[in-house]
C-alpha cells in the first residue's frame, strides 16, 4: 500500500470544494504516505500549514483547467502558489495557442514557468490535455515540455471528455527523454487502473479516489481496464 499511495498526488479540484475538504485530503495523505495533495490555489496556504513537518509535497494548478490564460497571469498565479507553500505545480498548456501552430508562444511560456519553479527549488508539470490532441500532437507536446524544462509531463485535468489512457502513457514514454516523468490523470478510479498506469510508464497519479484506490487489492495490470473511460476532475 505504502509504495502504490508514494506514486499519487492525492486530489480534490472540485469547484465547491471545502475547506472541512481539504483538511480530511491532508489527513488522508498524512496517514497513507500520498506524494502530495493537490487542491486548488485558493487551500495551498490551509495544506501547507496542515502538513507542515510531513513528507507530503503541496501540489496545485496553474492556468486550470482550460490553460489559455495569458502567460503572465500565469506567472503571477506560480508565484503566488509558491508563496504561500506549494512545492509542485501543474501547469495547463495553452492548447489553443498550440492547436494554432504558435509553438513558439507555448515554448516560451513553459520555459518561463519551468525557471520559477526551478529557482525555487520546486517541481513543474506541464497539462497537455491528451483528449484534445492528435498521437502526433501528443508526441509533439510532450517533447516541447521537456524541451522547456518541465520535470513531468501530465496526461490531463480531469476535466476533458476523457482522462489517461495506457496508450497515452505509452506514447510518451517511448517520445520523452528519460529524466522527464509522467503524470498519468482523470478517471483513475480503480487499483487496477492505477497498476496499469504505472506499468506503462506513469510515475505519479493524479487521483480523488486514492484511498479506495491503496485499501483495495492488488490486481494483474495485464487485465486492467483502460483509464480513459470517463471524464472526471481526477
Amino acid at each position: 500500500m505504502t509504495s502504490l499511495a508514494a506514486h499519487i498526488d492525492h486530489t480534490l479540484l472540485r469547484p465547491d470544494a471545502t475547506r472541512a475538504e481539504i483538511s480530511t485530503l491532508c489527513a488522508e495523505a498524512r496517514q497513507f504516505g500520498f506524494a502530495t495533495v493537490c487542491v486548488p490555489p485558493f487551500f495551498v496556504r490551509q495544506a501547507a500549514a496542515e502538513l507542515t513537518g510531513t513528507a507530503v509535497g503541496i501540489c496545485t494548478v496553474i492556468g486550470f483547467p482550460l490553460g489559455y490564460a495569458m502567460p503572465t497571469v500565469k506567472a503571477i498565479e506560480a508565484e503566488r502558489a509558491l508563496h504561500d507553500g506549494a512545492t509542485e505545480l501543474d501547469m495547463v498548456l495553452n492548447v489553443a495557442a498550440f492547436k494554432s501552430g504558435e509553438e513558439a508562444a507555448c515554448a516560451e511560456e513553459m520555459a518561463a514557468l519551468a525557471t520559477i519553479c526551478h529557482e525555487a527549488g520546486t517541481i513543474l508539470k506541464v497539462i497537455i490535455e491528451t483528449a484534445l490532441l492528435t498521437e502526433a500532437e501528443i508526441i509533439r507536446a510532450g517533447q516541447m515540455a521537456a524541451a522547456a524544462g518541465a520535470d513531468f509531463v501530465k496526461t490531463s485535468t480531469g476535466f476533458a471528455s476523457r482522462g489517461a489512457s495506457v496508450d497515452d502513457i505509452r506514447i510518451l514514454r517511448a517520445y520523452l527523454p528519460a529524466q522527464t516523468r509522467i503524470k498519468a490523470s482523470g478517471g483513475i478510479r480503480t487499483r487496477a487502473q492505477a497498476e496499469a498506469l504505472l506499468a506503462a510508464g506513469a510515475d505519479r497519479l493524479g487521483c480523488s479516489a486514492s484511498v479506495a484506490i491503496v485499501t483495495s487489492p492488488s490486481e494483474s495490470p495485464l487485465a486492467a481496464p483502460d483509464a480513459s473511460a470517463a471524464p472526471s476532475a481526477y
